[in-house]
This record gives structure tokens, C-alpha cells and sequence, in this order.
């Protein structure tokens, strides 16, 4: 089973930069801001022959009032009591601080496995500063330097003695049959995202307060539903492009659209009191551009104005969604669990639709019947536009090719008359279904 490892230190010692280094791609913000990090963020890492569940933390700030500080070093405590051993980074250049002294003695009274790591100890210079972290009580400290991949070695040795190689219990073939759907919850700050994912969970997984933009990384969560598996994306809020200007929030903002795009199925989370307005508009747009299943949560129902939200929900939706017709749309309270199960129906229900593919016989006799019904108009040439045949190509969206000896002239509204037949006939409400026409040499024409 993976060795589960707690990444701790105070803001700015590095921990991002090592959990991107052992994960092995950049999935942590890194940035020269302290304290970018807030909730815990977790992946699996291979260190050579370790599997290994990587936990990033929020650098530790004590505070005895309730605010975001303090529920950052809730977070990290979680984690700390999560773990089987605890990374526990320092800054060499700048030598222990009494944060590092403090953090040490935490984590002593925690009884966890500690490796110390003197982290940007790139040189000969930070060497006083790797003694002078003995008297801490932690063992010898590691020259370490997460940034240029120094000290890995004798950090595996560190964590090997930790490891027990243990065989999963699932076969390959079960993870293929219950491979987990890729759920991203997106929208604009403070719209009660992480409180969403907080209620799915029933667990405090993400850190949540009053404050707009308390999130500020994609944090992923393993988690299961009726039997299925997910991995549930809490993400940043969105703020319009024009409204970023600090370079934190535009790595945040990536970080969100990447989670986003990347993603199977996206709950594009609304305030009840300010439904689909531009910013929200901006996003689904995007979503949909992308190929993604989308679907839109009303939040807040249980104090929102109901009549009212809803006739301005449904008319965004027939005059500015138009390329998704039919897009599922749920009404929750996240803070009172109210509306989860319909939520996460309408997931498995938009992303079995995601994933059609369309049986060539009633896919043709559909093609057959409404060429008929609507045949093409003429073309450029005054000759009428002769579309031959269509194929599935792929699914997740479900794409689709049209084949014309012709095509030249066929106009949007037909393309958009053929998609929206399409969606009606085979239940394809909700999605985004692309077809494309391209021209081809008649099949028949040498043949006697």
C-alpha cells in the first residue's frame, strides 16, 4: 500500500516545490508569496521502487482566533495525523527561525515518524545552518534541495525503512471496470464551492470560511458515490480576466481551468441570488468550448428568492447557452446537504450521455429520415447539396462526421436544424455534439 507522507514546514520553505518534485509534474502553485498553500492537497508519487500518497500542507501560522489562519493549521494537524511519516522542512539560507523550533516540538508530541530536511541547501554556505537544525530533536538532519532535485537519494533511504511493499487487493481488471469519473466543481469565489465538496465528502476536506477566494489550488479528492468511483476537483473561484492582476491569482486561475478542462464532467456552482451573470456565462461557455459535460448547481436555494432565480436561469439558458440545449440543472444547499443525491444523479445521467456512441442501423435510418423531412438547400453552384452518409467518430462529446461530394454552401442553420435532431432523437439533451461535413468522391461513380 502507498506510504503516506505529510510534507510540514513553515510559509516559503519549499514543501510545494518537493511535492511537485515527487510527484513528478506541477500540480502545487509555487510562488514566491508565503503561505500560497492553504488546504491540503494530496497525490500519488513514486519514488523508485516506493508508491507513495504525498500530502502538501499549509505552512503553520498559529493563531488563537477563528479565522483562515487557524483553520489552515486545522488542515495541517489533519494531516499530520493522516500520516506515517512527516517530511519536515526548514530553510537553510536563512537558518532555523522560531517557527522551525515551535513546528519541531508539534510535531515531536505527535509521535510520527520525522525525517528533517534542510531544504535550499544547495552549497557549502548553508552548512552551519544544517547543524545548528540537530538541536531541534529530530534526528540528522538531510542536505536537501527540492528545487534542483538534491538529497533524493538519501531521502528514499530515509523513507525506506518506513515502507512495507505490500500487493493491492484489486486485480488490473477491476480498475479498469471502476475507473473514476473526473468531477470538477467550478465557479466564481465565494460561491460555497469547497462547502460542496466539504458535503459530498462529509468530511472538513477543504478549507472554507467567509473570506472570498479561500481556495487557491485544484485539490483532488478520491472519494466514492453509490458504488462508483470519483475524483472530485475543488477548484479557485473564476474572476473575470480583466479583474486579475496579481500573479498569484493568474496561476490560481490557470490552475482552476486547468482542473476544469481537463475533467469528465464539470458542476458549474452558482449563487442563487446572481444567477448565470456574465462571469458564470464566461465559464460554462468555456467548459462547453472544451468538450467537457457540464452541469449547473443552484446554490443557496434554501434563503434564495425561487421564483425569481429561476425565470432568471431559464431565460440565460435559451438565450445564451444555446450551444448545449437542455443543460441538467440542480438546486442545492450545500451547507444543509440539501440536493446532493439529485446533484450526483445528474452527473452519472449527463455522463453516461458524455459517453453515447450511437448504433450505425438507427444512426443511418435517423440520417435517412430527417434528410427527408428537411432535405439540404442548394449550394453555391445552385445545385442542392447532396449529403451522403455520416459516421460516429468518437464519443466524450459524441463527434460526428457528415460525408458530401458536395458540401460547399451548406449553411450553419442546417448544421444546427441536423444537431438539434439529432439531441432530441437519442436523448442527447445537455451536450455539446460537434459534426462536421467533409467532402468526398462518390463512392459509387466507377462502379457500373
Amino acid at each position: 500500500m502507498p506510504l503516506k507522507v505529510a510534507i510540514i514546514g513553515r510559509p516559503n520553505v519549499g514543501k510545494s516545490t518537493l511535492f511537485n518534485r515527487l510527484a513528478g509534474r506541477k500540480l502545487a502553485i509555487v510562488h514566491d508569496h508565503p503561505g500560497v498553500t492553504r488546504d491540503r492537497k494530496e497525490a500519488t508519487a513514486k519514488l523508485q521502487d516506493m508508491e507513495l500518497l504525498i500530502i502538501d500542507t499549509a505552512g503553520y501560522e498559529y493563531s488563537n482566533e477563528d479565522n483562515i489562519e487557524r483553520r489552515m493549521w486545522e488542515q495541517t494537524k489533519r494531516a499530520i495525523n493522516d500520516a506515517d511519516v512527516c517530511l519536515f522542512l526548514y530553510d537553510a539560507r536563512l537558518g532555523l527561525q522560531p517557527y522551525d523550533e515551535h513546528f519541531a516540538d508539534i510535531l515531536r508530541k505527535s509521535h510520527k515518524p520525522v525525517i528533517l530536511l534542510s531544504n535550499k541547501c544547495e552549497g557549502k554556505v548553508q552548512e552551519d545552518s544544517r547543524f545548528e537544525a540537530y538541536k531541534l530533536g529530530l534526528g540528522e538532519p538531510i542536505p536537501f534541495s527540492a528545487e534542483h532535485g538534491l538529497g533524493m537519494q538519501d531521502l528514499y533511504e530515509a523513507l525506506k525503512k518506513y515502507y512495507k511493499d505490500e500487493p493491492l487487493a484489486d486485480t488490473q481488471d477491476n480498475k479498469q471496470e471502476n475507473r473514476p469519473i473526473s468531477l470538477a466543481i467550478v465557479g466564481r469565489p465565494n460561491v460555497g464551492k469547497s462547502t460542496l465538496v466539504n458535503a459530498l465528502l462529509q468530511d472538513e476536506r477543504m478549507l472554507t470560511g467567509p473570506e472570498a477566494g479561500v481556495t487557491r489550488d485544484a485539490i483532488a479528492s478520491d472519494w466514492q458515490w453509490q458504488g462508483q468511483n470519483f475524483r472530485l476537483v475543488d477548484t479557485a473561484g473564476l474572476r473575470r480576466h480583466s479583474k486579475i492582476t496579481d500573479s498569484l491569482e493568474k496561476m490560481s486561475a490557470a490552475s482552476s481551468k486547468h482542473a476544469a478542462f481537463m475533467a469528465q464532467v464539470v458542476v458549474l456552482v452558482l449563487d442563487a441570488d446572481a444567477v448565470l451573470d456574465k462571469q458564470d456565462l464566461n465559464i460554462a461557455a468555456q467548459v462547453l468550448e472544451e468538450g467537457r459535460a457540464l452541469i449547473i448547481a443552484v446554490n443557496k436555494w434554501d434563503i434564495a428568492n425561487r421564483k425569481e432565480a429561476i425565470d432568471k436561469l431559464n431565460y440565460k439558458l435559451k438565450t445564451s447557452l444555446t450551444q448545449a440545449e437542455g443543460i441538467p440543472t440542480v438546486t442545492i444547499s450545500a451547507l444543509k446537504n440539501e440536493g446532493l443525491d439529485k446533484l450526483m444523479g445528474a452527473v452519472l445521467k449527463v455522463y453516461k450521455r458524455w459517453n453515447m456512441r450511437i448504433p450505425t442501423a438507427p444512426l443511418n435510418k435517423w440520417f435517412a429520415d430527417v434528410l427527408e423531412a428537411c432535405p439540404p438547400p442548394l449550394g453555391k453552384n445552385k445545385r442542392r447539396i447532396k449529403l451522403r452518409y455520416i459516421t460516429q467518430i468518437k464519443s466524450r462529446p459524441p463527434s460526428f462526421v457528415i460525408f458530401s461530394s458536395n458540401p460547399e454552401g451548406l449553411p450553419d442553420s442546417y448544421l444546427r436544424y441536423l444537431t438539434n435532431s439529432l439531441r432530441d432523437t437519442f436523448g442527447l439533451g445537455g451536450i455539446v455534439l460537434r459534426i462536421a461535413v467533409r467532402k468526398t468522391d462518390n463512392p459509387y461513380a466507377d462502379k457500373d
